[in-house]
Parts: structure tokens; C-alpha cells; sequence
């Protein structure tokens, strides 16, 4: 059973502009409704692309959005900042409304959109979980039958009574989530509520969230930049890029895509430190051309401009896999091995016998210092093909990431 449903879903906005825009644009809109044509501002506007200036003073913050979810499915909306979003959660919430297209929903639907929406600061916490959950749909009967929940879900029962200006943005969070993840709605939308607990509030939560879904069969949208967390509770993923839906699909393809769409193959060098990394390559051993493969002897190879003279200098390069988390780091101090740099351009070599990670993608960061001073680290997104000797069709990282060298015998 369809839980959600956007059908060629838009949102158009002014720049400058707090509405439609001026009168002579609105009644020019009117003119074209009587007259049966459609909206003359619907044909201009550009991408939602802030890294240029752009021409028009329209901009599509989402542009023709189509997409179903599944009654229980827990759904992760990845992109950039500025990719569309919020935006999209505030019109499947109802706070705002498309410029054309339709969503359809089957269900009562409980937003956290923002922290502490609907909390008065001069209302006590007791105070605002009767507010909060009125605004979201709840009778004063269910949540006085919830309300013992709430509070121990929420940890801040000591200060319930107190007015919540007095509450730090943790405690903001917390109250505020727990109402939210209690209300009895089929579908929970939470946008990046989890940027702000603490750690222990962040799994409370994702564990919550995940009884909501599989205990439940309730439907969840979560926007997060946390993609470990993503990973862990959601099943599907949306990608967004400038406004535009760019794949719905498993959550580990669109987590793969995302990574592959914000990274680089080269190093962009910072000339205003006084040493800094100019360039980074990989290759196998016996081919300059060839990726890394694995089980096979690689190279790595720093490229490092000094301005002046620098002895015992580390070098250290962290491999991460698509959710940022850290898989291998070759460093020169677990060995004990440092350099001295002369001034102008030094090429450093580490040689890896039988590499160990699987084909993939991986993302690098790269660290450049001594004992008592960080030259350069660079974690710009450099990007790092890895091949494999025999044919994989794609990834499997379902057994962790490294192969070693194994001698196996009855």
C-alpha cells in the first residue's frame, strides 16, 4: 500500500521575495488564470545551482519530482545543501505548497522539521507536550495517555515543569523529538533533528525511529548528512541535486551515487601554506597507468611543495568508505619513519605489499606534519579507485572490506 506519492512536484520561489512577488506579477498571474492559459512564470527560472550567479530572479528550488514510498518504509533523502531537501519534507508536510504538481498521502503525518516548532519559551515543558502535540494532531486524551512515555523517552523529567527557555538546544531537541516520535501517525518526517542530541540521544533515537518502521509499519523520511546513520535505519534513499530527483532506489546505491558525486579524482593544492600537498597519485607496481588492485603491490605517491627547509615530516593517508567511516590509514609514524624536506618539490613513496582493501570507491585524507605542526590535510573529497584481479560485478562489502593473503587446508 502507497504511504506517499509526488507527481511531477515543483516548488518556485523569487529571489528577494517573501510571497508571489509584486502586485504587478500577481495580477499578471490573474490575468492568465481567466483567460485559461497557464502561469507565465512557470516558463522562466533556473536550477537551484548556487555555485553560479545565475540570470533569473526565479529559481526552481525542486523541479519536476516524481516518486512513491511503501507504507513502512524508512526512506533517507540525501544531497548537498541547497539540493532541494527541506523543501521537499515542508511539502509532503503541508507547511508550504508546490507550484504545480501533486502529492498524495495515506495517513496522518507527524513533521520535526525544525527544533522546537510549536514550543512556547514562557510554557513549561509539561506545558509545551500538550501544545506541541495539539499542533500535530494529537487530542488532549492521547497525549495525557502518552505523556509518562514522552517524558522518559525525552530524559528531561527533572526540569518538565520548568519554562523551556531555560533549556539548552539539547534539551529543546529531545522534548520535541519525543512528542513527535509518539504521536500515532502512519507516516514520521524528520529533517537533521539528530545534528543536535548528544551521541546517546542519537542512537536512543535511530532506535526508536526503527521500531517506529519495522515494529510499527509505520513510514519514515529522514534527512540527514549522517550517512552511518542513514545506512542503519533506512532501507530506500532519494538523491537530490540542485532540485532535481536524480535516483530513487536502495539505500546503498544512492549512498554509493551521493559519494561519487561529491567527490574528485584530483588534488586541488592550498598555495598559502608554506608546505603543502601539490599532488597524490595510486597505481599498481608494475603499470604507472593501472589503479590499485587488490592483493596486488601498490604505490602510493605524495607530491609536497615546502617553502623553506623541514625535517621529520609524517605522512598519512586515510582511506573511508561511502559513509565517511574510516576503513585503513597507512602512516609513516606507525613505523617510525619520518622525512626531511628541502625546500621546493619533495615526492614521497609508500610501497604496500598484497593491498589489502577490496574494488570499490573509496574516498582519501591526507595528512602532512611533525610532531609539532599540521602543514597540510587534505579532505576535499579526493576520490580512489580500487580494482580487483578477479571479476566482481559490483562491490560486496557484506564481509567487510579487506582480503588478506590466507592459506587454507584440511
Amino acid at each position: 500500500m502507497l504511504a506517499l506519492k509526488a507527481e511531477n512536484i515543483s516548488k518556485q520561489y523569487r529571489l528577494g521575495q517573501v510571497g508571489t512577488g509584486t502586485l504587478s506579477h500577481d495580477l499578471n498571474r490573474f490575468w492568465h488564470q481567466i483567460r485559461g492559459k497557464e502561469d507565465p512564470y512557470l516558463k522562466i527560472g533556473e536550477a537551484n545551482d548556487r555555485a553560479s550567479k545565475g540570470e533569473s530572479e526565479y529559481v526552481w528550488s525542486l523541479r519536476d519530482i516524481n516518486f512513491e514510498i511503501e507504507q513502512g518504509d524508512a526512506v533517507g533523502i540525501i544531497g548537498r545543501n541547497g539540493a532541494g531537501k527541506s523543501t521537499l519534507l515542508k511539502l509532503l508536510s503541508k507547511v508550504t505548497k508546490p507550484t504545480t504538481g501533486k502529492i498524495y498521502t495515506n495517513g496522518r503525518i507527524a513533521s520535526l522539521l525544525e527544533v522546537g516548532t510549536g514550543f512556547h519559551p514562557e510554557m513549561t515543558g509539561r506545558e509545551n507536550i500538550y501544545l506541541n502535540g495539539a499542533i500535530l494532531g494529537m487530542t488532549r486524551k492521547e497525549i495525557t495517555r502518552k505523556f509518562d512515555e514522552i517524558v522518559d523517552f525525552s530524559g528531561v523529567e527533572r526540569y518538565i515543569d520548568t519554562p523551556v527557555k531555560r533549556y539548552s538546544s539539547g534539551m529543546y531537541v529531545r522534548l520535541a523529538f519525543a512528542v513527535a516520535a509518539h504521536l500515532e501517525s502512519e507516516i514520521l518526517i524528520v529533517d537533521e533533528v539528530l545534528a543536535v542530541g548528544d551521541a546517546e540521544f542519537q542512537k536512543k533515537c535511530l532506535g526508536k525511529m526503527g521500531d517506529v518502521t519495522k515494529g510499527e509499519g509505520r513510514t519514515i523520511l529522514f534527512v540527514s548528512h549522517n550517512l552511518p546513520s542513514i545506512a542503519k535505519l533506512c532501507s530506500k534513499g532519494i538523491f537530490l541535486e540542485n532540485g532535481l530527483l536524480k535516483k530513487s532506489d536502495e539505500i546503498s546505491e544512492i549512498i554509493s551515487l551521493y559519494a561519487h558525486n561529491t567527490e574528485s579524482e584530483s588534488i586541488i593544492p592550498n598555495n598559502n601554506k608554506s608546505i603543502y600537498l601539490l599532488d597524490f597519485k595510486s597505481y599498481d607496481a608494475n603499470d604507472i597507468k593501472s589503479n590499485l588492485q587488490t592483493n596486488r603491490k601498490g604505490i602510493l605517491e605524495f607530491v609536497i611543495n615546502a617553502d623553506k627547509d623541514v625535517n621529520n615530516v609524517n605522512i598519512g593517508v586515510g582511506f573511508n568508505d561511502d559513509m565517511g567511516t574510516r576503513i585503513f590509514t597507512p602512516f609513516s609514524d606507525h613505523f617510525k619513519k619520518s622525512f626531511n624536506l628541502t625546500r621546493g618539490i619533495n615526492t614521497i613513496f609508500c610501497e604496500i605489499d598484497d593491498f589489502p582493501l577490496k574494488a570499490g570507491r573509496y574516498s582519501c585524507e591526507i595528512y602532512v606534519g611533525n610532531q609539532s605542526e599540521v602543514f597540510d590535510y587534505y579532505d576535499k573529497g579526493l576520490n580512489i579507485h580500487i580494482k580487483d584481479n578477479y571479476t566482481l560485478e559490483k562491490p560486496d562489502y557484506s564481509q567487510g572490506y579487506f582480503i588478506v593473503k590466507q592459506n587454507w587446508h584440511l
